[in-house]
């Protein structure tokens, strides 16, 4: 919650006014004393989907608002809590409920993370935002700052940062487990492995009826009008640049967290990048991701690490083995590998699934000398940024580390716009240094009516 310097009379007394239907609301920050005990207030923007996984993640507090545009992939939610108001608009939930609720949770298609996240930022509620925390670098950039200056806990939605092997790896990475790391492969199956989507296609052009229940004009939100087609949604939006984030922000923010976090890749001025893609055609190329994508990340040193190479490729592509990794052990679909001077690290996606060093005779080894557990230990995902906003510590994928780890991922994005140019990105500047052209990308504008 935020501090009991910012409550004021009027807040209090209209908080202490405020009822939502069948039951009294009363929000946690006006109860004086913030107790671990006393329960928040949550509304929740985008509540199908992966909204309902972090509703059921946040079943301890109270859901008294839920926020769709669409009925029918919202209606377990709307069953489930029933007292809860409902809303379309999630602007008009705001306004109407802004006495009554403590925290937000947006889990809404990318292109609408930053105006629902921000709304909540600017009017002092506690924001949970799904992965990629929003869909421009711009974006990003404003919403880490506004939190900060708010002073509103955040957490982002990718869950296995608070895992126990996560923490596991930047403790053996840190203790010289593997001796230098100077390369990191990351990859993903997608777009075409695990939960696929369509890619590389030219926009449709037939104009089929919009779905009873489904409000066409808000779900797009801040994005450019275009006609409805079932090509865009459910899910299918990822595929898209005007509403997805492609393979590596769907699943970037999650391989791509250990890196990040074990490498200090936060802590860098400037970051090249070159990417290249299997697209074919400029109007498919303006249009939707590519089948399969290598983009390339070179980084300075970070104290005594030494510069570092990042690979990510996805589209079923995969790095090349180490010499000295066993013939049985295969790449998974979606992971990465540290190559270091004295061996290497391989894990899986979310939290680093299944660390190990590779080859296995190396891991027997240090597993009889593991250096003691550094980092502090998460109590769950949701628990953490649930204790945030009653007082508690920041939760540790809150967004000064989500942030710049969801700007490493769209200035993949970026660079797949500009493909086979290597880039020079200005970290505090937020300019790319030798390609005017490509830092139109970085802040692309709204359509009319919409504002951050």
């Amino acid at each position: 919650m935020k501090q009991q310097t910012q409550l004021t009379r009027r807040k209090f007394v209209g908080g202490m006014a405020t009822s939502v239907a069948a039951f009294s609301i009363v929000p946690s920050h006006v109860l004086g004393a913030n107790p671990p005990s006393s329960k928040l207030n949550i509304a929740v923007i985008g509540s199908g989907g992966r909204g309902r996984a972090n509703i059921n993640g946040c079943r301890s507090e109270n859901i008294v608002a839920l926020c769709d545009v669409d009925d029918i992939r919202a209606a377990r939610s709307f069953e489930e809590y029933p007292k809860a108001k409902r809303y379309k608009d999630f602007r008009i939930m705001m306004d109407d409920m802004d006495k009554s609720i403590d925290a937000v949770i947006v889990a809404t298609p990318d292109h609408t993370h930053a105006v629902a996240a921000m709304r909540a930022i600017k009017m002092g509620k506690h924001v949970y935002c799904e992965k990629p925390l929003a869909h421009s670098l711009g974006e990003v950039r404003r919403l880490t700052e506004a939190a900060r200056q708010q002073g509103v806990q955040t957490q982002m939605g990718n869950q296995g940062h608070s895992s126990e092997q996560i923490r596991r790896v930047c403790e053996w990475i840190w203790d010289g487990a593997i001796g230098d790391i100077r390369e990191v492969h990351t990859w993903s199956s997608r777009p075409s492995g695990g939960a696929a989507f369509a890619v590389n296609m030219k926009r449709p052009t037939d104009r089929p009826p919009v779905p009873e229940g489904l409000d066409w004009d808000l779900w797009l939100g801040p994005a450019q009008y275009r006609p409805y087609h079932p090509a865009y949604l459910p899910f299918k939006w990822r595929g898209w640049l005007d509403f997805g984030s492609g393979a590596l922000g769907d699943m970037g923010c999650h391989i791509l967290d250990p890196t990040v976090w074990a490498m200090k890749l936060d802590q860098v001025d400037t970051i090249a990048i070159e990417a290249t893609t299997t697209h074919f055609d400029e109007e498919i190329m303006n249009e939707t991701f590519a089948v399969a994508s290598i983009v390339r990340f070179e980084f300075p040193a970070r104290g005594s690490m030494p510069p570092l190479k990042l690979t990510w490729s996805d589209g079923r592509l995969r790095p090349p083995r180490p010499d000295d990794m066993e013939l049985k052990r295969y790449y998974r679909s979606e992971g990465a590998i540290f190559m270091g001077e004295k061996g290497n690290i391989l894990h899986g996606s979310h939290g680093a699934s299944g660390a190990r060093i590779v080859p296995e005779t190396k891991m027997k080894a240090y597993e009889a000398n593991l250096p003691p557990k550094s980092l502090p230990r998460s109590q769950g995902h949701h628990k953490d940024w649930i204790l945030a906003c009653k007082g508690g510590k920041p939760a540790s994928a809150n967004w000064d580390f989500g942030g710049p780890l969801t700007e490493l991922t769209l200035l993949g994005m970026l660079a797949m716009r500009r493909q086979n140019r290597k880039l020079i990105w200005d970290v505090k500047t937020m300019r790319i240094t030798n390609d005017e052209e490509a830092n139109k990308y970085v802040d692309p504008a709204y359509r009319q009516g919409w504002t951050l």
